[in-house]
């Protein structure tokens, strides 16, 4: 797909396919790829797939009716690596991808599918558009924040716990993970505070990695969003309990009595298929 007629694809979208005129005219039925970044027994991404599939049903798009979905999940970013290329084999319409390890994946699966992603955290930053006013490519999507939010975290941390002076980062060594970890470096020797990343990829790594830190004292957790933190995030929260970590993290579904510094992002979903179905429905595929 040309880069001037994706755009033209995008502007046009609140505009370009009234639910009336659907209405009146005979529709093929569309094909909607989605990549999960978590397992297909997470009850967080159920909830978020169950959003959008209201917020399509609420736009007159009906799976059985007018629509077919393919849903592919990971867990892992092999996982999210291997489920993105059997989308993309499946040729849909479009795709749509939550977080950005599906989305990088989805980028280095094809250039030419249309992808919607949601949940990035900084589309630019990760390579994923050329730029927020014009994405480029094939890619567009919803944008959250930028990695300098990530310094807050740390700031956040040094709030409630004003003993820290060393902060273990759980990341991945994604784009995203990458990017926050060095925003938070930047502002890290203004606060007094040594950081050690973790990039733990396992249940066991994770614990070993968290447990050796907390061997010595004054220290504090900070979790970066990804798909293996939130697929482990019960035995972070409780290793964070037991070894009385002070912990700060992106997302709202690691709180108990810890902290997060993120809105809940589940409402994004429904707001994503007005996104999603005109693309579908334009048939813009180079």
């Amino acid at each position: 797909m040309r880069r001037r007629d994706f755009i033209k694809v995008i502007a046009g979208s609140a505009t370009s396919w009234p639910l009336a005129a659907r209405a009146q005219q005979p529709e093929r039925m569309r094909r909607v790829g989605i990549l999960m970044p978590l397992t297909v027994d997470d009850p967080y991404d159920q909830t978020r797939l169950a959003a959008f599939l209201q917020g399509l049903g609420g736009a007159g798009w009906n799976v059985g009716q007018n629509l077919r979905i393919d849903t592919r999940w990971g867990g892992d970013v092999e996982r999210i690596r291997r489920s993105a290329m059997e989308l993309v084999a499946l040729t849909p319409d479009v795709i749509l991808s939550i977080g950005t390890n599906a989305a990088v994946a989805l980028q280095q699966a094809t250039r030419t599918v249309p992808v919607v992603f949601t949940a990035v955290t900084d589309p630019a930053g990760a390579g994923l558009v050329e730029s927020l006013a014009q994405p480029g490519g094939n890619m567009t999507g919803f944008t959250f924040f930028g990695f300098g939010t990530s310094a807050k975290w740390l700031e956040l941390l040094k709030e409630i716990a004003p003993r820290v002076t060393r902060a273990a980062i759980l990341r991945d060594t994604s784009p995203s993970g990458i990017g926050s970890y060095g925003a938070i470096q930047g502002v890290a020797p203004s606060l007094g505070v040594d950081t050690s990343p973790i990039g733990a990829q396992s249940a066991n790594e994770i614990e070993r990695a968290i447990t050796a830190f907390a061997h010595s004292s004054n220290g504090g957790l900070i979790v970066v969003t990804n798909a293996t933190t939130i697929v482990n995030r019960q035995l972070i929260i409780s290793l964070a309990a037991k070894l009385h970590l002070p912990a700060v993290y992106g997302y709202p579904l690691f709180v108990t009595t810890v902290v997060s510094s993120a809105t809940d992002r589940t409402a994004s979903m429904s707001a994503a298929a007005p996104q999603v179905m005109p693309i579908a429905s334009s048939g813009a595929r180079s």
